[in-house]
C-alpha cells in the first residue's frame, strides 16, 4: 500500500524549457506516482493523506547517481592515499578492501545510500567488483536488502575482475574470479533480481571493472550476456592518462577502439569518468549513443583531469552525474556533486559553460535515461513520485530567492533535505532517515572500518 501525500504550495523544478519552474501549486502523490498537479487549492485532499507544507521549500525531481562504490565508505580519507593518483591509490586500498565481508557490504551500502537519500538522491547504481575468496552470502542480495530497508530505487552493477597481479593487473589474487564464475553469477543475479518495468525498484547492470582488470574476452562475453537479457552495461573508461597508456601498451589501441572490439559500446552502455577521450572518440560516442557518468569530485580529488562535459552535451552525448566511490570523493553528497559539476566546467570553459538547469537535468532525467528508467527523473503526472524537498528559508539562502532552484547550487552550506520521497514513500522525514537508526549505523560503520584497517595492517607487518 502506497502512502497518499499532498505537497502544498510547491516551488518546483520542471523540465520544460518553456516553463522551467512551477510556483504555488499543489501536488498529489498516490500509488507511487505523481497523480495530479493543480493550482494552489485546486486539489481534493484524500482523507488520511499526509500534507507537507512546502511554502518555504524548493522541490526538485529526485536525483540519480550513476556511479559509486559503496564499500569504499569504510576506507574514506586514509592518510596513506590522500595525495595519491589513481593507480597508486588502488594498489594501496586493494589490500584493505580484500577484507570486506557480508557485514561490511551491508553497512557500507546502508551508509552510502543513506547519505545519498539525505542529499536528494532517490535512484542509484553501485559498482561492486570485489568478490573476495571465501565471501559468505549473496553479495548483491545483501545490497538489495539494504536498499529495501532504506526505500531506495536501486540498479546496482554486477561488477567483475579477472586479471590479478600475477596476470599484469592491479588487484591481489584473492579478490578476482574466473570468467566462468563471473558469467554464471551474472546470469543468476539478472534472473533473480532484474525488473525491466519503467519504474522498477530493482534493476541489474553488468559491469566488467576496467580495461586493466578484466580480459577482452570477458568484456565481450559480458556484453553479449547483458544484451541477451536486455540489461545495461557499464565500465570505467579513460579516467586517467595512465589508463589510456595501459590500453595502448597491453592491447595496442586506445580505449574506445578497445570497447568497439569487445562490443562494449552503444546506447545500452555507460562509462564512468570519460575524461581523456580525443575528438574522434567523442564523435564515436555520439554516433553509438554511449553515455558518460561524470564524477567531478573524484576527478578533482585524484587529479585525474576535467571531463569535456560541455562539448559532450553539445554533441548530443547523454551525460549524468555521479559521486563515485567514497574513498575518492570522499562523500556521497549528491547535491554537492551537482554543484561541483556546475563549477568544474567553468574552470576551463568560462562562466556560461554549464547552467544550473543543465546540471540538474544531468543529475535527474539524464541519469534516469542512462540507467534505463523511462518514467523516472521528472515530476510530471504519471511519472515516478521521487522528490527531494529542501528548505531555502534559512540564513545561507537569504537574499538568493530571485531564483530558488539555482540557489540550491550557488548557495547554502547544508545539502540535507527536509524530506526525500521515493516511489511515493517518505524515506527522509524532517532530515532523518526513516528506515534505520542513524546513530547505530555510524557506530557499526566505524567499527567495521576499524577492523578492516587493522587486518590490513597486521598482514602488512607479517
Amino acid at each position: 500500500m502506497h502512502d497518499q501525500i499532498v505537497l502544498k504550495q510547491i516551488f518546483c523544478l520542471m523540465t520544460d524549457p518553456a516553463k522551467p519552474t512551477l510556483s504555488g501549486a499543489d501536488m498529489l502523490i498516490s500509488g507511487g506516482i505523481v497523480e495530479k498537479i493543480a493550482p494552489q487549492g485546486g486539489l481534493d485532499i484524500p482523507q488520511g493523506a499526509r500534507v507537507i507544507d512546502c511554502s518555504k521549500h524548493v522541490v526538485i525531481p529526485g536525483l540519480v547517481n550513476t556511479h559509486h562504490h559503496f564499500y569504499q565508505t569504510l576506507t574514506r580519507n586514509h592518510p596513506a592515499v590522500q595525495d595519491a593518483e589513481l593507480f597508486d591509490w588502488l594498489r594501496f586500498l586493494y589490500n584493505v578492501w580484500k577484507h570486506i565481508d557480508a557485514d561490511g557490504v551491508y553497512y557500507s551500502s546502508l551508509l552510502a545510500m543513506g547519505e545519498l537519500l539525505k542529499t536528494g538522491c532517490t535512484t542509484t547504481t553501485d559498482h561492486h567488483y570485489l568478490y573476495p575468496r571465501g565471501f559468505e552470502g549473496d553479495l548483491m542480495g545483501i545490497q538489495f536488502e539494504a536498499a529495501d530497508t532504506l526505500g531506495m530505487r536501486f540498479s546496482p552493477t554486477r561488477g567483475s575482475m579477472s586479471l590479478s597481479q600475477k596476470d599484469g593487473g592491479l588487484p591481489p589474487d584473492s579478490v578476482v574470479q574466473t570468467a566462468d564464475e563471473i558469467l554464471a553469477d551474472s546470469e543468476r543475479v539478472i534472473t533473480r533480481y532484474h525488473d525491466s518495468s519503467p519504474m522498477a525498484m530493482h534493476k541489474i547492470v553488468l559491469a566488467p571493472c576496467s580495461p586493466f582488470s578484466v580480459t577482452k574476452e570477458l568484456m565481450r562475453d559480458s556484453a553479449r550476456l547483458a544484451r541477451a537479457h536486455g540489461v545495461r552495461l557499464h565500465t570505467h573508461l579513460a579516467e586517467t592518462r595512465d589508463e589510456n597508456d595501459f590500453c595502448i601498451e597491453m592491447y595496442g589501441k586506445r580505449p574506445v577502439a578497445l570497447m568497439q572490439e569487445c562490443e562494449l559500446i552503444g546506447p545500452d552502455v555507460f562509462y564512468a569518468h570519460g575524461i581523456h577521450f580525443n575528438d574522434d572518440e567523442l564523435r564515436i560516442l555520439a554516433e553509438t549513443g554511449a553515455h558518460i557518468a561524470h564524477c567531478p569530485s573524484s576527478n578533482m580529488r585524484l587529479g585525474s583531469g576535467i571531463c569535456r562535459v560541455q562539448e559532450m552535451l553539445g554533441m548530443g552525448i547523454n551525460v549524468g552525474i555521479a559521486v563515485d566511490g567514497s574513498a575518492s570523493n570522499d562523500s556521497s553528497d549528491m547535491l554537492g556533486e551537482v554543484r561541483n559539476a556546475l563549477l568544474l566546467q567553468r574552470v576551463e570553459k568560462g562562466a556560461a559553460a554549464l547552467t544550473a538547469r543543465q546540471a540538474f537535468a544531468m543529475a535527474s532525467e539524464n541519469g534516469a535515461n542512462m540507467l534505463n528508467f523511462s518514467n523516472v527523473g521528472k515530476l510530471e503526472e504519471g511519472w515516478a513520485a521521487d522528490a527531494a524537498i529542501f528548505n531555502v528559508h534559512t540564513l545561507p539562502y537569504a537574499g538568493s530567492l530571485s531564483d530558488p532552484v539555482a540557489a540550491l547550487l550557488f548557495c547554502g552550506d547544508d545539502h540535507t533535505t527536509d524530506y526525500t520521497i521515493v516511489h511515493g514513500k517518505v524515506v527522509v522525514d524532517n532530515r532523518r532517515l526513516v528506515g534505520i537508526d542513524e546513530e547505530e549505523l555510524v557506530v557499526k560503520a566505524n567499527g567495521i572500518s576499524k577492523r578492516m584497517l587493522a587486518k590490513a595492517e597486521r598482514k602488512e607487518e607479517a
